[in-house]
């Protein structure tokens, strides 16, 4: 027993007596086992619970961390084992060094997969689709660009390397890139505002300045838009920003006023009879409510009526569908009553001289 606990304790190889390197290998092969039973037991368990709640972020955070893989398990046991050996500097720096680099890649991977999963179910609750939708790609871009660069200056100042020159000029180079993109830049930031602040979006009919059409595609710079006649008009994004946009998707019903005019030998019986007659049609005809019918002016060449009503639905089809129910019923009532409508005319009076 003696002669066993002198060869542990007294054998040296390399710094360390052998009895360190059996203590060594028992930490690594103890934590593999706990991080073994982490992984079957009680991530098991995790997931478990996950699938019973009704969120699903709770899903995505036990995904994220099923998906580490088993080497950064076991440089971990390998990293602690190793501490109560006396290794040579060198191990020392590249153990550390890789370690740094272990934790902040999967760290980093981590909150750049969380944040798109918001982004993702940030757009399905707004009724979007991200698959289809180029600000959700730029969006994300820019957040993993953004979160790769952090990480990756925090490892190198973790590792010794002073990155107080490189942040410098990377500050310098980004203002001249800036400057070179500015026009751009301007129409990617302006997408972004498009895609949080939600003016339009993809399938609503907007007029913009002298353009109007049903929105196609909205892009990283432009945003195309598909015109009644059947052209499609590109638009870039900064001037959609700039702009007053006229959204028909969001009316959630239309005013409608229209005139007509009868003629001058109309009796005032008759003409009394017309604001009646008017209101009885458009309350018949379905989604429509009369707002008022006035007798409003004396025209050049008819006595001319003002009918103001809405329609409770956005789509312009059905304006247009009630539109000629109603003038179709107005033609069919004005003749039962003897109403005459008017057209234009013009009476010469000749004067002939003897």
């Amino acid at each position: 027993m003696d002669l066993l606990e002198r060869y542990f304790n007294g054998t040296i190889f390399w710094g360390n007596a052998v009895w360190d390197y059996v203590i060594a290998l028992g930490i690594f092969i103890g934590l593999l086992i706990v991080f073994k039973i982490f992984e079957l037991i009680i991530l098991s368990r995790l997931r478990n619970w996950a699938d019973k709640t009704k969120t699903i972020l709770d899903d995505y955070l036990v995904k994220i961390i099923e998906d580490i893989p088993g080497i950064f398990y076991g440089y971990i046991a390998l990293y602690v084992a190793l501490q109560p050996l006396i290794v040579p500097l060198i191990i020392v720096k590249i153990t550390n060094a890789l370690l740094i680099i272990l934790i902040f890649y999967w760290g980093t991977r981590a909150a750049s997969e969380l944040i798109e999963y918001l982004l993702h179910r940030a757009a399905l609750k707004k009724g979007q689709s991200p698959e289809k939708t180029s600000s959700y790609f730029a969006i994300t871009l820019v957040i993993k660009i953004v979160l790769w660069s952090v990480g990756l200056l925090l490892i190198l100042s973790n590792l010794g390397v002073d990155i107080t020159a490189l942040v410098a000029s990377l500050g310098i180079g980004g203002i001249a890139i800036a400057l070179a993109l500015q026009n751009i830049l301007s129409d990617l930031f302006s997408s972004f505002s498009i895609y949080f602040d939600k003016p339009f979006e993809i399938g609503d009919y907007v007029v913009v300045g002298a353009h109007s059409g049903t929105v196609k595609k909205i892009g990283l710079k432009t945003t195309r838009i598909q015109a009644l006649q059947g052209e499609e008009i590109v638009i870039s994004n900064h001037e959609l920003t700039s702009t007053r946009i006229q959204n028909f998707k969001k009316m959630k019903k239309r005013r409608i006023v229209f005139g007509f005019g009868v003629v001058y030998g109309t009796t005032p019986t008759k003409l009394k009879k017309i604001p009646k007659i008017i209101k009885t049609i458009v309350k018949d005809v379905a989604k429509c409510t009369i707002d008022r019918v006035h007798f409003k002016e004396f025209g050049d060449f008819s006595l001319n009526f003002e009918v103001v009503y809405f329609i409770n639905s956005r789509e312009y089809a059905d304006y247009m569908d009630a539109q000629q129910k109603m003038n179709l019923a107005i033609i069919k009532e004005f003749e039962k009553e003897d109403i005459e409508m008017a057209f234009p005319t013009q009476t010469i009076y000749l004067n002939k001289e003897s």
